[in-house]
């Protein structure tokens, strides 16, 4: 099982994810709950069953150390409950999928001269583009561009017609 990040803990307990987040959080909370006998006390050691960890951590998503202390109590019932181990690796699995805010984006173009829709940022969804031609500017139509030089009361084109008579 991979590492349950306390950082995407923290995000999700936070409300970060929209639906999705929210849906994961619902179904960790779901997970905990289940019935762990490994919190009985019979002489051995106690072990939590995470979901006091939970209840902190939803009151104070922003306090990391919460976070990590879920993610401890999550791993120890896990080591012991091979089928909750199971359970929570499918939970995270499907709750990487869910943007929390942990990866970073970096876009920078340099040199050269685009011709065409520069799209940067993170996590398009149902974007359409569409470019006209091969890499090659357009021409524009004259007297589309409107006036390029404001007139003196800055009110209106700078000539009659919006065009300069030489």
């Amino acid at each position: 099982m991979d590492p349950i990040s306390a950082t995407a803990l923290s995000a999700l307990a936070g409300g970060i994810g929209g639906e999705a987040g929210r849906q994961a959080w619902t179904a960790l909370s779901a997970l905990i709950r289940r019935p762990f006998r490994g919190g009985e006390a019979d002489g051995a050691l106690v072990v939590s069953s995470g979901e006091a960890e939970l209840t902190a951590l939803a009151g104070n998503p922003d306090e990391l150390e919460r976070a990590h202390q879920l993610r401890t109590a999550l791993a120890v019932r896990a080591a012991l409950d091979a089928e909750f181990r199971l359970a929570l690796d499918n939970w995270w699995q499907q709750a990487q999928s869910v943007r929390t805010g942990e990866s970073t984006v970096t876009n920078q173009i340099s040199g050269g001269t685009q011709y065409g829709p520069v799209v940067q940022g993170r996590d398009f969804n149902g974007l359409t583009i569409t470019a006209h031609g091969a890499g090659e500017p357009r021409a524009t139509p004259a007297g589309t561009h409107g006036p390029t030089r404001p007139d003196t009361e800055g009110s209106g084109p700078p000539y009659p017609g919006g065009r300069q008579e030489d």
